[in-house]
């Protein structure tokens, strides 16, 4: 039986190259994003089936049309990989503006929560029952960077969002599992070879690496039966400066 998978944030980045890396197993996704023009761009590049659904996941109407869609073409759900993420300009907390810290709230966070629990619903009744539920959290999740609290605060959130989702899925065969990524070859990190600031009040260039790493990663986390999980795997570059820095 083919697996269905939805990915948020399929656009770029990490969201574009997992979508690759599961088509190339066999698996007919659902992809998701604000920008349609980018989601079609995706599916070109795909070896197999996908639906392109364009939705702000903050919105709890496009969250249940997408999966009303999903309903009616595939019938089930196998994963969910909530990967749509944003952050606000690296400035002092006092700077940021209500709009801006609702706005990483509304997308990392609520996002986040309004797609697993349309998931949920959907995994508890299908038939095989069950399913897995993948978080984006980034390392972010367990050490900050300067002047990222709604970012850091969003994905510290996502860690209790995922252990919640292992927990409250265990009697109806729903997993969740968390994927922290550190420094991504990606448009996000770009900003990264031109110098980050640093806990010292330093800039230094950070090394990066490949993002289909990241990808490889969160297929083989979505492989697995569902007997078996990976909770929590952080992929980072290998000389980026994380340990040392809190």
């Amino acid at each position: 039986m083919t697996k269905i998978g939805m990915i948020t944030g399929a656009g770029s980045g990490v969201g574009r190259a997992a979508a690759k890396a599961l088509s190339e197993k066999g698996w007919s996704l659902v992809l998701v994003g604000r920008k349609a023009d980018a989601l079609e761009q995706t599916a070109a590049q795909l070896s197999g089936p996908a639906l392109v659904a364009p939705a702000d996941v903050g919105d709890p109407a496009q969250v249940k049309s997408v999966f009303a869609r999903i309903a009616d073409r595939f019938g089930r759900l196998d994963l969910l990989f909530n990967n749509a993420g944003m952050g606000t300009p690296a400035v002092p907390i006092e700077e940021l503006s209500f709009e801006q810290w609702q706005a990483v709230v509304s997308v990392n966070l609520t996002g986040a929560f309004l797609c697993t629990q349309e998931a949920v619903r959907m995994m508890k009744a299908q038939q095989p029952r069950g399913g897995r539920i993948i978080n984006n959290g980034s390392i972010s999740a367990d050490r900050p960077r300067p002047h990222s609290a709604p970012y850091t605060a969003t994905k510290h959130a996502i860690t209790g969002l995922t252990k919640s989702t292992i927990l409250d899925g265990r009697p109806f065969d729903i997993t969740a599992g968390q994927i922290d990524i550190g420094n991504a070859a990606t448009e996000m990190t770009e900003r990264m070879t031109q110098g980050v600031l640093q806990p010292d009040g330093s800039l230094a260039v950070e090394p990066r690496m490949d993002v289909r790493h990241v990808a490889d990663a969160l297929a083989y986390m979505a492989g697995l039966p569902l007997d078996a999980n990976v909770s929590f795997l952080t992929v980072m570059a290998t000389k980026m400066p994380l340990y040392g820095r809190g």
